[in-house]
């Protein structure tokens, strides 16, 4: 093979293909891909959000629950793109919604994944016009979110080895920081361990009463319809990433690996150093010329804080952690995107021009995502995708081990050529309004209700409408 068929062959990565045994990794590599894309800037806010507004055991506890199912999830999806080396949104074709019904997969998760870079890449935006002390301004906007923007295109164009070097390397250096900067912040501050372990809801009453997290149930409930926007997105992702594992047992381990360090561990990290170094930070908000009650306003309630908080706490360092935690979440999002996209337009148009076309598409996407302050709408974009990610998962995990089994080969070849399976469209659709309007004043972690029944509805409405291919 010649560089250059290389290189093209790197930029594909089998978007629409199987991938090879040759190709193939372990767990150990899979998981520094999960790990890489939850331990980020935006997890960090999550973590520091579900703490403040439940209390840490009560956002522990959500991120356990979620972690769990999360874990689940991540592995029966990847376990089906192990077995077909397919990813996730291409895997729908067979499993679940037909070739063009797929579209809907990849509009959904595309869309999810990219609203994850361009939260990702606000974050980081706003931390470095903190670090280095510049105003917001159209210029600013233009020169870095143009730099991030191609950074990300040229660190995920040549494939999923790349992805892998990169997010290895990264994720080690990231966790480094991230402990050191933890260490310092707890040690210096009033607070001991067991107190960073146990406190309870930071936000008044009245703003909880607002966020509809009063009450213990309703703080919890808070807690996992959070959480599990990020998870139903990481199943998905381990679907992309599984199709690469030698064994099921890889995707396993890699799913849970990622969903603790994400439902755990990145929420007790923000939760713990934006706690104990609350009162630093409002004192250098302060510092800055804002009044004590705007200070203290922007350390609970903006995202904003989180960049910032690690910047006032570790310097450069800070600085540093936040650009690790970017990069290597931003190369693995963009390449998750680039396959949905891919997917899209070959189901949609059966236009395949190439997957770096995607790579920059995705990019282009979040970049006008920012436009419409995707920050202002963070709590329903993650709340109603969670639920549609999870609607996903549930269907194609049913239609693999529960529906697949059952059919004869004129039913497989009827259901492998289908260009809409309208049982999986339907039922993703009856359990998002089920769960989101119908159930969710009396199951008020709405995704247990949109996954519950997509599992059970769509086994007996599948093999009913193949029942006359018998």
């Amino acid at each position: 093979m010649t560089e250059t068929n290389s290189i093209a062959a790197s930029i594909e990565d089998h978007a629409l293909e199987m991938v090879p045994v040759s190709d193939r990794q372990g767990w150990l590599q899979l998981s520094w891909n999960t790990v890489g894309i939850v331990t980020t800037l935006i997890q960090l806010f999550i973590g520091a959000l579900t703490a403040f507004v439940a209390g840490m055991p009560i956002a522990l506890l959500g991120g356990f629950i979620v972690m769990v199912i999360g874990a689940l999830l991540g592995w029966g999806v990847g376990h089906i793109a192990y077995k077909t080396g397919l990813s996730s949104t291409v895997m729908s074709r067979i499993h679940g919604f037909g070739k063009n019904g797929s579209m809907i997969t990849a509009i959904i998760f595309g869309f999810m994944i990219i609203g994850f870079i361009a939260l990702e890449n606000v974050l980081l935006y706003k931390g470095l016009l903190f670090y280095f002390g510049v105003a917001d301004s159209l210029q600013m906007q233009v020169l870095i979110y143009g730099l991030l923007t191609l950074s990300w295109i040229l660190l995920t164009a040549f494939g999923f080895g790349l992805v892998t070097k990169v997010s290895s390397w990264l994720v080690v250096l990231f966790l480094a920081v991230l402990v050191y900067i933890m260490w310092g912040v707890v040690g210096s501050s009033s607070y001991s361990v067991a107190d960073v372990a146990s406190f309870t809801s930071q936000l008044p009453i009245e703003v909880l009463t607002a966020m509809h997290a009063a009450t213990w149930g309703d703080k919890l409930a808070f807690c996992v319809n959070i959480l599990i926007g990020s998870a139903g997105a990481l199943a998905l992702i381990d679907g992309d990433l599984g199709r690469y594992a030698r064994r099921s047992k890889d995707v396993a381990i890699a799913a849970f690996l990622g969903n603790a360090f994400m439902d755990i561990g990145m929420l007790f990290i923000g939760g713990a150093v934006m706690y104990a170094g609350m009162s630093e930070l409002v004192t250098y908000y302060v510092s800055t010329g804002m009044t004590q009650e705007a200070a203290q306003k922007m350390a609970l309630e903006s995202p904003d804080s989180v960049a910032a908080a690690f910047i006032v706490f570790g310097g450069v360092l800070g600085a540093i952690l936040m650009l690790l935690a970017q990069a290597k979440a931003q190369v693995l999002n963009t390449y998750s995107a680039s396959l949905s996209l891919t997917n899209l337009m070959d189901a949609a148009l059966n236009w395949r021009p190439g997957r770096l076309m995607f790579v920059i598409l995705a990019n282009v996407i979040a970049i006008l995502m920012l436009l419409g302050s995707i920050l202002d709408w963070f709590n329903s974009f993650i709340t109603i995708l969670g639920i549609l990610t999870t609607c996903i998962s549930g269907i194609i995990i049913a239609d693999y081990f529960i529906v697949h089994p059952r059919l004869n080969e004129s039913q497989l070849r009827i259901n492998k050529s289908e260009s809409f399976n309208w049982s999986g469209i339907l039922v993703c659709a009856a359990g998002f309004i089920l769960a989101h309007y119908v159930l969710n004043s009396i199951v008020k972690i709405e995704f247990f209700s949109a996954l519950i029944f997509s599992v059970i509805a769509y086994p007996p409405l599948r093999l009913m409408s193949l029942s006359k291919y018998k």
